[in-house]
């Protein structure tokens, strides 16, 4: 496969290994509404924050949503959209192979990007996510009329790349049926089944049981079917839809027979489609409103509506499915999230998160009745919890940082080991789990109990007080008080905290 190369690509390609695991500290003063949510809003530079999440949400993510800057050229007052071709690809790429390993294995990734770098991010994209993974590219309208100022053309579009972590597990929300679609569907025989439409029942593949004469309700003999042409079905089967009232014959009994295609047997949906229209998925002036109603000026220089998330998220998720958006901007992607009845994690660096985001979002809790709100029936509630990143795991020496707790040690020992993220709710207990076999323990306490000193060492005394795991195990601890005799008998693989401790 073709790979693209820029500017310290080399660098690039081992900077999201190379990046610490850093703490995610609560912020209690800028969380909002219900303190139990699930919903996170992060502070901090997303490469870090990314990288934070992991150990706690690999593989959750049902869909990624993001906006990142376009490179075009032109600076934000919130935002330094001019970046050089090589910093936008070198800040690209670390960050997608986080991405990827948040997406659960039937999640999908939308990224909306313009001409100036959606085609070099397709071939990244390709490299880090697989090109068998690529699902489509969608095109949003995103102008309300044509811009007669332009130079050469009028850019009237966007773009949405969407990737699946696995395609062929992705399976896209069907959309609403249209008026339009349904109202083609009538009932003039009063039929209790409901409304239906005709369809055809000759067609020009030859059938061997497809010719033969029919006799109308009226009594006219048809011959057979149109020339150049056979029925579709056999004679005994048309025979069996007519007495289940499925085949019409016109209003006289005499026309040609058609098969009564019921609406509720139809699909209940429609597939979605590549083009998106503002009529359905809102336009740059929508977004614009849409922020000054927020904050009451046009700080953000391209935001996106919130009919245009709305749409995505309705074909990639369901309610109580998880969210992420990195480049949080605006606040949209969790806005439209919390709305739709998802959970959502945020991310945006610098006070921005506080000035903006967490504004906006109290506002959604409190019942903000802008966006989509109106169209889902949007009234308040819930909540969620403000972070900021802290310290790294490991200080410079390798040595695990004074102030990290139980929990924080065992999410990321236990996805070190497994790559799979540990619920929140795990407790503090020195039995992890049990993945592929293996039972997993941390013996870990930076202040033991008295007369408890040597709780953080693997002894005969500790191993009895442990849970029971019957398969072979890996215990983390400070030190080991077993033979080799003893760990080999008891299935037991030892490793040393904080040396034995790997970052994946």
């Amino acid at each position: 496969m073709p790979l693209l190369s820029w500017f310290n690509r080399e660098a690039d390609l081992t900077r999201a290994a190379l990046t610490p695991y850093r703490l995610l500290e609560p912020v209690t003063g800028l969380s909002y509404g219900d303190p139990n949510s699930p919903n996170m809003l992060v502070e901090g530079d997303n490469l870090d924050a990314l990288k934070a999440l992991l150990p706690y949400y690999a593989g959750q993510v049902k869909c990624i949503f993001i906006d990142p800057p376009y490179n075009t050229r032109s600076a934000f007052e919130h935002y330094d959209d001019n970046l050089e071709h090589s910093q936008w690809l070198s800040m690209m790429y670390p960050r997608l192979e986080l991405l990827r390993e948040l997406l659960s294995q039937d999640g999908s990734l939308w990224v909306t990007l313009d001409d100036n770098e959606a085609h070099y991010f397709k071939v990244i994209a390709d490299e880090v996510l697989g090109r068998k993974n690529f699902i489509t590219t969608v095109i949003w309208r995103k102008n309300y009329s044509p811009k007669s100022s332009a130079r050469h053309f009028s850019e009237d579009h966007d773009y949405a790349f969407v990737y699946g972590k696995n395609a062929d597990a992705w399976i896209p929300n069907l959309m609403p049926r249209t008026a339009e679609q349904d109202k083609a569907y009538r009932n003039p025989d009063s039929d209790p089944r409901g409304v239906w439409k005709t369809s055809d029942l000759s067609a020009r593949n030859p059938y061997s049981l497809g010719i033969y004469p029919v006799t109308t309700p009226s009594g006219r003999v048809i011959e057979g079917p149109p020339s150049g042409r056979y029925w579709s079905i056999s004679k005994v089967k048309l025979e069996e839809l007519d007495k289940d009232n499925r085949i019409w014959w016109g209003r006289d009994g005499s026309s040609t027979p058609s098969l009564k295609r019921f609406l509720t047997d139809v699909m209940q949906g429609r597939v979605p489609q590549t083009y998106w229209h503002y009529d359905e998925a809102g336009h740059t002036q929508d977004a614009k409103k849409e922020v000054v109603a927020m904050f009451g000026d046009e700080v953000f220089g391209t935001p996106k509506p919130e009919k245009l998330v709305r749409l995505a998220l309705h074909i990639a998720s369901k309610p109580g499915d998880l969210i992420l958006d990195s480049f949080l901007g605006s606040g949209t992607t969790a806005a439209v999230a919390h709305k739709m009845g998802r959970r959502w994690i945020g991310i945006e660096m610098g006070e921005h998160a506080r000035t903006h985001c967490q504004p906006r979002l109290a506002k959604v809790i409190d019942g903000e009745q802008g966006g989509i709100s109106e169209a889902v029936g949007w009234k308040g509630g819930g909540g969620f919890r403000y972070y900021r990143l802290g310290a790294a795991l490991f200080d410079e020496n390798g040595r695990i940082r004074a102030d990290v707790g139980f929990p924080q040690l065992a999410a990321h020992v236990w996805f070190a080991d497994t790559g799979t993220a540990r619920l929140a709710s795990a407790g503090e207990q020195a039995f992890l789990g049990e993945h592929a076999g293996i039972g997993y323990y941390l013996l870990y306490s930076r202040t033991p109990a008295a007369g408890n000193s040597g709780s953080n060492v693997l002894t005969r005394r500790v191993l009895r007080a442990l849970p029971e795991f019957n398969g072979p195990k890996v215990i983390y601890g400070e030190t080991c008080a077993l033979s080799t005799e003893q760990l080999r008998e008891s299935a037991i693989t030892f490793r040393q905290i904080p040396y034995d401790i790997r970052a994946r």
